[in-house]
């Protein structure tokens, strides 16, 4: 984070009492990343992908931390069919969304950390943002620099658990996605570990 911003975000968060709330993006396609496994000697295993589709899942995720409350996963998927005018990922409309919905499940103010991705910092994403300023401060992580945050830890937990899947469409996949991902939104551990991973000390600033 922004050292300039440090001051205003302890003081905004003390005064506030909200929760940070960290966010980021990825995708998948039908190409699983690649694992290891167990096989006799000589007959490698041939798993059947359908790699060719030029179809792609988008998934937003937002890692919601607040000192003495359980640390929360909210996310959504977004899924690409390659058809006509239709989006290949999120778009801000989607990003908004995401956002109210955080702030109506938490019950109270948030406190966004956000990367220069366009979809984030766009001059209708700012003017969304400036007219939410009662409940919705937003500091900026410095650019290229992904280590800070821990909702890139999110994806590190899917990703082992889809390795040589197979599914037949998209939307298999997309429904492979949520299954991996659900969990985490019990299991504060995991998410706990991510934001140790950045070693960031996040401990309540009153």
């Amino acid at each position: 984070m922004e050292a300039a911003g440090a001051a205003r975000f302890k003081s905004t968060w003390a005064a506030w009492g909200s929760r940070l709330v960290f966010a980021d993006e990825s995708g998948q396609n039908l190409k699983p990343p690649q694992g290891r496994t167990w096989a006799r000697k000589g007959r490698t295993p041939v798993l059947p992908v359908a790699h060719r589709s030029r179809g792609r899942v988008s998934i937003a995720a937002l890692i919601c931390v607040k000192p003495g409350r359980r640390t929360r996963l909210i996310y959504r998927t977004r899924t690409y069919h390659h058809r006509k005018n239709e989006p290949k990922g999120f778009t801000v409309a989607d990003f908004q969304a995401l956002l109210q919905a955080a702030h109506t499940q938490l019950g109270g103010p948030i406190s966004l950390v956000r990367d220069d991705l366009p979809e984030h910092a766009g001059a209708q994403m700012r003017a969304w943002i400036a007219a939410r300023q009662d409940w919705l401060p937003v500091y900026r992580l410095p650019a290229y620099a992904p280590e800070p945050n821990p909702a890139e830890g999110v994806w590190s937990n899917p990703r082992t658990k889809l390795f040589n899947f197979t599914v037949g469409s998209i939307d298999d996949l997309t429904g492979l996605i949520k299954n991996r991902l659900k969990p985490l939104q019990y299991r504060p551990d995991p998410l706990d570990g991510s934001i140790a991973e950045t070693g960031l000390m996040i401990s309540d600033p009153a």
